[in-house]
């Protein structure tokens, strides 16, 4: 398996596959994303026979968490030819994009993915699922509301009321600046939707997708569909240091990764909500137990405690990761202290 990162002029040179993995995108969309999308983001290919047969993108987002930004990618279009698949392209191609974005300094990256259970065997958990609300023009309005189609002038003027609305409400977001309004239009606009604007006295109160008649089954079963984000932990290191404490916490355990090597490693965790969290390399002999990446991911973004994750789960991954099993413990403790100050930074806190 060859696995090749293509420079931005070589892009379009991926655009014949996904035409002919994700044929249900109508060509307008196809063509957005190709001229806007593929401007700045990175892909990954696996080239045989002197062809591209699969491919994974990366595409860039800026992620605001506890107020500070974070560079991300939101990982799409993982495509293999038919023909090739049952090779493990795909997995190459994920172990490849999460080294390259641990080098990078990413803290975590996240997907929709078209099956759950694809992703599950590379440590992506569930952790959100997406509840967008769509203007209806039959729906009542309050005599104070009114409502018009968002155009480029507006995306200023939108982008300070989501900042402002999604810092109040969430500690991890993606970060919505005027390109990112700007960018949107253009995509509601290829599928013959637009944004609206709902104002009251003059001043923004909410904005949402509306798409024209042709569109409404799809965006009914959309709605009801609640697309699902998975998220996995990038850099151990850095997300543990993006948490708050709320109390008193001294802890210590074991990470381990199968896929980056940089994450297994001991950690001891101890500080205040005065002091701040202190991260320090643990000791064997000190460590609570074991936590894989995945099941740490689910304690940070709050999709599991630390007694929802099982001991079956446990056992299914010492099954395939035996190596990394040094202390045969399971990570029951570090008890309601370890999963009260993870779940705390980010727990119902998430939006994408």
């Amino acid at each position: 398996m060859k696995i090749e990162k293509l420079e931005v002029s070589q892009h379009l040179d991926t655009r014949k596959l996904y035409e002919e993995v994700f044929s249900e995108d109508e060509k307008s969309f196809v063509d957005y994303y190709y001229q806007e999308k593929t401007k700045n983001n990175i892909i990954y290919i696996v080239r045989e026979d002197d062809d591209i047969q699969a491919m994974l993108h990366l595409n860039p987002y800026i992620l605001m968490v506890n107020g500070i930004e974070k560079e991300s990618y939101y990982i799409v279009a993982v495509a293999t030819r038919k023909e090739y698949r049952g090779r493990r392209y795909m997995a190459g191609l994920l172990r490849e994009a999460l080294l390259d974005m641990y080098q990078a300094g990413v803290t975590f990256t996240y997907l929709m993915p078209a099956a759950e259970a694809i992703y599950l065997p590379h440590d992506f958990r569930t952790m959100y699922e997406q509840n967008i609300e769509y203007y209806a023009p039959e729906e009542k309005l309050a005599e104070s509301i009114t409502v018009q189609a968002a155009e480029d002038k507006d995306c200023d003027e939108i982008s300070a009321w989501a900042q402002k609305e999604l810092a109040r409400k969430y500690q991890v977001y993606a970060k919505r600046d005027k390109n990112y309004y700007e960018r949107l239009l253009k995509e509601l606009a290829c599928e013959d939707g637009k944004l609206i604007i709902y104002r009251k006295a003059g001043q923004i109160v909410d904005v949402r997708p509306y798409y024209e008649e042709s569109k409404e089954t799809e965006e009914v079963e959309k709605k009801e569909a609640k697309p699902k984000i998975m998220i996995r932990i990038v850099d151990v290191r850095r997300m543990l240091m993006s948490l708050k404490l709320k109390s008193l916490m001294a802890v210590s355990f074991q990470i381990t990764d199968p896929l980056i090597p940089e994450n297994n490693r001991y950690v001891t965790m101890t500080g205040t909500e005065f002091s701040g969290l202190m991260l320090m390399d643990g000791k064997p002999e000190t460590s609570e137990g074991i936590l894989p990446v995945s099941a740490l991911g689910e304690l940070v973004f709050g999709a599991k405690t630390v007694e929802e994750i099982s001991k079956e789960e446990y056992d299914n991954w010492r099954y395939h990761y035996p190596k990394f099993d040094t202390t045969q413990r399971w990570a029951k403790v570090p008890s309601q202290e370890l999963s009260d100050a993870l779940i705390e930074a980010f727990k119902d806190k998430l939006i994408d």
